[in-house]
């Protein structure tokens, strides 16, 4: 998906940006806000052009971020795909530190950047590689899929990576490959949901019992009981209360929801998913369960379109990434993202498998 606001890096001068930004971004921030978020802006797309530099920014990005510098916008798959076509110079992933690990290990002769080294996420914290290795000896021969919110030593580990949009495709793959099981890695929701979409049992991969419970299943999915701090947070109290006081409101949720979430909103599916499905849909009001700057940046892109704000999760990583930070990160040319070659090469193989399923 091409930036919202490709004029906004054509600017001329900090004026020009400011009334560019004004006009997508009134009723979201102040005035006096968008004025100084687009001093900021224009010198980051000034200094961008200086070093043949690239900016990736994922859909979670604060609005003023997201509709000024970006050269790209997406999902983590759309931003792994265009980082390793790009020929920029450098590249500057505004998204949390495993996304620009997979710009670093798709480019490993680039230099890659992210504007704050300590915009993590609970997920990639929720498994390492340790635990992948535990896993395979309690279930040998069992490929594991992990989802691409993890950090390169656990990909390392790995047979195949998926994201929240491709993991039902990638673990039918594995399973039409002639495998009987699938271990799916960190998500316990997303790893629930997916096993419901395909059609196979789910199986609580940290409970002593597992081994025998997958052994009775002729397939099934293996989890992990690791989840997202934002979308374990929604309801389905939250579903029903919107339900009743806004009845004709479509309700889009991230795969990462509980499952009981996802069974009762109208679409379940990837940031890629919700960008596309508000703007081709006839529906005139929706609601996402999602990091909440997500709903403000689609709101951005479809101002004919009406996004209820009722969300009050922001993911606390997310929020880590600012224009003021990643301002300094190209003057400063910090925080470099580095990665020893072994791991670049053993994390590369699930990611390029991937890659060639989608």
């Amino acid at each position: 998906m091409a930036n919202p606001l490709p004029l906004v890096q054509e600017a001329g001068s900090e004026e020009e940006a400011f009334e560019r930004m004004k006009a997508k971004l009134r009723g979201l921030l102040s005035e006096s806000e968008i004025r100084a978020k687009a001093g900021l802006a224009f010198e980051i797309n000034r200094l961008k052009r200086e070093r043949n530099a690239v900016i990736l920014g994922h859909n979670y990005m604060e609005p003023a971020l997201y509709a000024s510098v970006p050269d790209y916008t997406g999902d983590s798959l759309q931003l792994a795909r265009i980082s390793a076509k790009t020929d920029a110079d450098i590249i500057l992933f505004c998204g949390v530190l495993f996304m620009a690990e997979s710009a670093k290990i798709l480019n490993p002769d680039k230099l890659v950047l992210i504007p704050n080294e300590k915009a993590g996420c609970s997920l990639a914290e929720g498994v390492s590689a340790a635990d992948v290795r535990g896993l395979k000896e309690r279930f040998p021969g069992v490929p594991v899929v992990t989802y691409v919110n993890t950090y390169a030593e656990t990909k390392a580990e790995s047979d195949y990576c998926c994201t929240s949009g491709n993991a039902g495709s990638v673990v039918r793959h594995v399973l039409n490959q002639g495998h009987s099981r699938v271990i799916f890695l960190p998500d316990e929701f997303l790893a629930r949901n997916t096993a419901r979409e395909v059609g196979v049992p789910f199986v609580p991969g940290w409970e002593d019992s597992a081994p025998e419970q997958a052994a009775q299943s002729e397939r099934a999915i293996i989890g992990w009981n690791a989840r997202c701090e934002v979308h374990e947070l929604y309801t389905v109290e939250d579903v029903e209360g919107v339900r009743k006081q806004y009845p004709d409101v479509t309700i889009i949720a991230h795969p990462e929801c509980p499952p009981e979430v996802i069974e009762r909103v109208d679409i379940a599916g990837s940031t890629k998913k919700m960008v596309e499905y508000v703007a081709e849909s006839d529906t005139k009001q929706f609601l996402l369960f999602t990091e909440c700057s997500m709903g403000d940046n689609i709101a951005v892109e479809n101002p004919d379109k009406e996004m209820l704000r009722l969300c009050s999760h922001r993911c606390p990583h997310m929020a880590l990434i600012t224009l003021e930070d990643t301002l300094a990160s190209l003057q400063k040319l910090q925080i470099q993202v580095e990665l020893a070659p072994d791991i670049i090469e053993r994390s590369r193989r699930p990611i390029d498998r991937m890659l060639e399923i989608h």
